[in-house]
């Protein structure tokens, strides 16, 4: 069973992939667009900086939105996981290691409250699993359900209100850079190389795929359908840990409403980097250029509107008309050197 479980991911690795080739040439594609649109602003190393610090929080919610999509189920309760998390660490903090603590306190407060939100990540997360996988009932219930309780206490807890005031050693993961690169981005590389790992390395990885692609045969192949069900959404609060303790870092606070847009974003990244809704289809590697091409062009977009007419909220335009543009072409597994011929085809025959 070991020697196929390997066999069946190396596999997995080695088979070509359309729609991750394709979404590198959107990559450079919208790249050297904005490069021609805007040669002074777009590829200037600070406008690729903050591009980085940018997407991080996205790119790590829309990992765990991965693992959930892959296993055929979805995760709505993402973001309030990671609005939860980052409240408790929060609260751990202004508590112990309020004004005039030593840097002995703050350094015990911020690591007590680092084990804290990564604890509460994974224990939300297994709540999920144990709902979907034991109870059976399905995801997309439950998370919406769960979406509710986590906001609800997170609500409770803070009132309504933001909790300020972090130590600057937290403060460094969301604003912070080493060499020039921002501290979020190499947060966010580790998760995707983790989590790439995990996929596509091990027996775990290769259950996940098997779940989402067949339930049913994955039973009778002796897989734990409930229990990878269930570790799934572990990994996936821990990962909504992860982004919640990011946007605590670079907001300086948190509160149970922040980043309630990206659920519906992390979704979109996903399903635009190739994962099926239906699961056990996909890989991180197009989550990764899904997410680069989004915040590309979002930004860019952004930029040329606020030098035109005064107005930079364009991004919900923006990742409209890319998922509509990858939709029409790479669903129909045109490549941007062919989409000429399709059109001429198309003509032709009209």
């Amino acid at each position: 069973m070991r020697d196929i479980l390997k066999t069946g991911s190396a596999v997995s690795r080695l088979m070509p992939d359309g729609h991750i080739r394709f979404l590198a040439a959107t990559v450079v594609l919208i790249f050297i667009s904005m490069v021609l649109a805007m040669p002074a602003q777009f590829p200037t190393a600070a406008n690729l900086q903050s591009m980085a610090f940018q997407m991080a929080e996205l790119g790590i919610l829309s990992v765990a939105m991965t693992l959930a999509l892959l296993i055929g189920g979805i995760d709505l309760s993402v973001t309030a996981m990671a609005n939860l998390s980052a409240i408790a660490a929060a609260l751990v903090m202004t508590r112990l290691a309020g004004a005039g603590a030593s840097a002995g306190q703050v350094t015990v407060a911020v690591a007590l409250a680092l084990l804290v939100s990564l604890a509460v990540g994974v224990a939300c997360g297994m709540a999920n699993g144990l709902l979907i996988g034991r109870a059976g009932v399905p995801a997309i219930l439950v998370t919406l359900g769960t979406l509710t309780l986590y906001s609800g206490l997170g609500y409770a807890i803070t009132k309504g209100r933001a909790v300020h005031g972090m130590p600057d050693p937290v403060l460094f993961l969301g604003i912070g850079t080493v060499l020039g690169i921002p501290v979020p981005l190499i947060i966010f590389s580790v998760v995707v190389g983790a989590a790439s790992t995990l996929l596509h390395r091990t027996s775990f990885g290769f259950k996940v795929y098997m779940l989402g692609s067949n339930a049913l045969a994955a039973r009778f192949s002796g897989i734990d359908n409930p229990g990878i069900t269930m570790r799934t959404h572990m990994i996936a609060g821990l990962l909504s840990a992860i982004a919640g303790l990011v946007s605590l870092a670079r907001t300086n606070s948190a509160n149970a409403e922040y980043g309630s847009s990206y659920l519906l974003m992390a979704i979109l990244v996903a399903v635009l980097g190739g994962i099926s809704v239906n699961g056990g289809h996909g890989r991180l590697a197009g989550v990764v250029l899904a997410l680069v091409s989004l915040q590309m062009l979002s930004t860019g977009f952004n930029m040329l509107l606020s030098r035109y007419s005064g107005s930079n909220f364009f991004r919900d335009f923006a990742w409209g008309f890319l998922l509509l543009f990858v939709m029409v072409f790479a669903r129909n597994k045109i490549g941007p050197l062919q989409t000429g011929r399709f059109f001429w085809q198309r003509s032709r025959t009209q």
